[in-house]
């Protein structure tokens, strides 16, 4: 995305700096003071994600939240650098590269499986973790060959971005997309969503991700890795079912599981002062 165009408008563009760490070109907003809270977005977002969310967890925290690699305005250094492992490697080595020492990592959807996966990846002692609706489930049977084979073919298709920004960046588009969450937002707050859906590149970069995405090893060796935090869960997420984080919760000793009965998959943006308080306890 051009940052140009957007600068003026874009929450906490104040907050924002851009950090050359290879092979990407990151975005990355940093506010408050304490304890380092790093935050990361699901598949197809960005730092507005967090945008009301950021400032309450600042109360008490440095928070930094990045842009995923070639989502929002991180621009993508390599294509192939979009899947789970490598985009914790790369963010591991941002880290080290910018001294940064997370206390805790927040992560919202797929955010919440790099989270996880950052464990192996970053310098001890190893964060807390705070999975948000995370997406934590792998495909079955044969499921788990043929959407992978799609995604990947969707993403090596010329024109497929261009197709899919035409075809949703109107508001009535995004309504539905956000809707189908499960999750109630504003428009003010659909109008950034607009902006992302609407770039070819965080569209392509988003392909990649789905195409590149592999959750089976973690998965595999989480009840042995010494993860410690809480999975957050909302009943009305029509993303990633609510049984995904109970499930992993019960086979992981360090990772406690809260359900709530209501919000979507958006929850941290749907009820911000609720989930940060959430976090906060946690």
């Amino acid at each position: 995305m051009d940052w140009t165009r957007h600068k003026h408008d874009w929450p906490h563009a104040v907050h924002s700096r851009f950090v050359h760490s290879k092979p990407h070109h990151w975005h990355v907003q940093e506010m408050g003071d304490g304890p380092l809270m790093l935050l990361l977005h699901g598949a197809g977002g960005a730092t507005q994600s967090f945008r009301h969310l950021m400032p309450l967890l600042a109360a008490q925290y440095r928070v930094i939240a990045i842009d995923l690699p070639g989502q929002g305005f991180t621009r993508l250094g390599a294509q192939n650098r979009c899947g789970l492992v490598p985009m914790a490697q790369d963010i591991a080595a941002l880290c080290a590269q910018e001294g940064w020492h997370p206390r805790t990592i927040l992560g919202h959807s797929a955010g919440g499986a790099i989270a996880l996966e950052l464990i192996d990846h970053l310098p001890a002692p190893a964060p807390r973790i705070i999975g948000l609706n995370a997406a934590l489930a792998g495909f079955s049977g044969l499921a788990g060959v043929l959407f992978p084979l799609m995604a990947k073919g969707l993403a090596l298709m010329p024109g497929v971005a261009a197709f899919f920004t035409a075809q949703n960046a109107n508001p009535k588009s995004v309504q539905r997309l956000i809707a189908g969450t499960g999750s109630t937002l504003p428009p003010e707050d659909q109008r950034h969503y607009r902006a992302l859906v609407g770039d070819r590149g965080h569209v392509n970069a988003t392909l990649q991700m789905m195409a590149q995405w592999d959750l089976d090893p973690l998965l595999k060796r989480l009840p042995d890795s010494g993860a410690q935090g809480l999975l957050i869960t909302a009943a009305k997420d029509r993303a990633v079912p609510p049984a995904t984080s109970a499930r992993v919760a019960e086979r992981v000793p360090g990772l406690d599981h809260q359900a709530l009965p209501d919000l979507g998959h958006l929850a941290h943006e749907e009820a911000p002062e609720r989930i940060a308080q959430i976090i906060l306890d946690a």
